[in-house]
């Protein structure tokens, strides 16, 4: 691929605790994910994007980093790391790793250091008096060590924020950028980008932020075709479009197409609202439609309200799964046909649903205990996945051993093994949308074409036609030379309700 191959690029997102177990211990390393690397590459992506695999307490999932140099030890090695890169370069597939600057862990050498040194508390914020913060997890988002102080936790307790006022926090964050580019990796997704810098009163979206990715930004062009990727959640896409500026973050994540109901109008409106804000600074969009914190897109489309909104989950809501699976199929195509970059959160690709049932006992989303037992929080997309066989746990692991989270005995239908030589399987969709994306779809441009007001077409550059049909009724398609994929089957001749189409003209 070219230089902006990022421009483009099907990204495959590896929740790693959950992908693939090497050593039978029912959690996910890497010596489970090289084994995969052959079917991430069968599937056709481009690039992997994988959470945090540093060494980390757990206390929301890796996310509170003790390390950025290093390897949590139920995963592997850093040597195990380094030879991953290598063989994933070796299949033509790109790495984006997550690095977390908003906080670090209570167990790293700096928190730890604070605890011990006040002259040492600068790295993050500690006060005398807290303010009435609240936790993004629930719950007040201070919490006070041995001598009176307080320590700003935007998330769970054992995630204390970093200072940005403090030059340490930058030439750190420096450093461990060049220490994995220096190590081959092409990418790095920022965590909670919009959050670092903090004022009396906010601590979202502030101007200094800028400043700080500028100044990525100059350590990532210090190497070839490397890349920031912003999660950046802004219901605001004008102060959104200014982390995509020419010398700032290369992508971020869509977010409004990921929260957008399964609406005709509503689609459309949020595809062009993407298309103007990224043209505005010559950005590629992404196309999501779910991810390690969201409630997977077949449950999710299987609702009575299909939108997302973080603030009310609707964990547990019914679900026709049914119904659900004909939308997620039809949404794949059309977010692999738009123009940009997508990404497919690893499972979609297999049709899981949210597992809504996990035992109380075994929840380990810090949401779940911070917000009392009300939220179940995201355990639920989390689960690990099925790879063969007609019981749990699937092949996710050598031997019987049970998953860190458990598998409903009804994905027996949905691993990959019962999937991979079905033709109307979603795996197979996936494989053949995959493999047709990077034929004749990628970056570029649109044209949309008028079908009605339940239907979403357009025409890409390279004359591929994607039609949609979100109405009650069959619609009669465009003229076409013929139909490349199909979500589902037609009906005389016309896409049914929930359905999507590939063309060409």
């Amino acid at each position: 691929m070219s230089d902006t191959w990022w421009r483009g690029a099907a990204i495959y997102q590896v929740y790693l605790r959950s992908f693939a177990d090497g050593n039978g211990d029912g959690v996910g390393d890497l010596a489970g994910l090289r084994s995969r690397l052959p079917y991430l590459s069968d599937l056709g992506v481009n690039a992997i994007w994988l959470n945090p695999w540093y060494p980390s307490p757990m206390a929301d999932g890796g996310y509170d980093v003790a390390d950025y140099r290093d390897v949590e030890p139920v995963f592997g090695t850093l040597e195990e790391a380094e030879t991953f890169i290598e063989e994933a370069h070796a299949l033509g597939i790109r790495i984006i790793i997550d690095v977390v600057p908003n906080h670090s862990s209570t167990a790293s050498a700096w928190f730890q250091e604070a605890l011990k040194d006040r002259s040492k508390r600068d790295r993050f914020w500690f006060r005398d008096e807290p303010n009435d913060w609240r936790s993004i997890f629930g719950g007040p988002a201070w919490t006070q060590v041995e001598d009176g102080q307080w320590y700003l936790h935007l998330f769970d307790p054992g995630q204390p924020d970093f200072n940005w006022d403090n030059p340490d926090v930058h030439q750190e964050f420096h450093d461990v950028l060049r220490f994995w580019f220096d190590r081959g990796a092409d990418g790095i997704r920022i965590d909670s980008a919009a959050l670092l810098v903090k004022s009396a009163t906010s601590f979202e979206d502030l101007d200094g932020v800028h400043d700080i990715y500028r100044s990525w930004r100059r350590v990532a062009d210090e190497y070839d075709e490397r890349i920031l990727v912003g999660e950046v959640w802004l219901p605001d896409q004008e102060r959104f479009a200014r982390y995509l500026r020419p010398d700032e973050l290369h992508t971020a994540f869509n977010f409004d197409f990921l929260a957008c109901p399964w609406e005709p109008a509503a689609l459309r409106a949020s595809i062009s609202l993407t298309l103007a804000t990224h043209a505005s600074v010559g950005a590629p969009p992404t196309w999501v439609l779910s991810n390690h914190d969201v409630a997977r897109v077949v449950t999710r489309y299987g609702r009575a309200d299909t939108s997302w909104d973080h603030g009310a989950r609707r964990d547990g809501a019914p679900s026709d799964l049914e119904l659900g699976h004909r939308r997620a199929r039809a949404a794949a195509l059309l977010a692999m046909a738009l123009p940009g970059a997508v990404y497919v959160y690893q499972g979609e690709e297999l049709g899981l649903p949210e597992v809504d049932d996990i035992p109380d006992h075994l929840r380990q989303d810090p949401m779940w205990t911070r917000s009392g037992h009300t939220v179940p929080g995201r355990d639920g997309c989390r689960v690990p996945l099925p790879w063969a066989g007609d019981a749990p746990p699937f092949g996710f692991g050598p031997g019987t051993g049970e998953p860190w989270l458990p598998q409903p005995p009804e994905w027996k239908e949905l691993t990959v093994e019962a999937q991979a030589g079905d033709p109307g399987s979603m795996l197979t969709l996936y494989r053949t949308a995959l493999r047709l994306r990077g034929d004749r779809l990628g970056d570029g441009s649109l044209t949309w074409l008028d079908l009605g007001p339940e239907v979403l077409a357009f025409t890409r550059d390279s004359g591929l036609t994607c039609v949609v049909n979100l109405g009650g009724e069959p619609v009669r398609l465009p003229p076409h030379e013929a139909v490349l994929l199909q979500s589902g089957s037609l009906v005389d001749g016309s896409l049914p309700c929930d359905t999507a189409v590939w063309l060409t003209q």
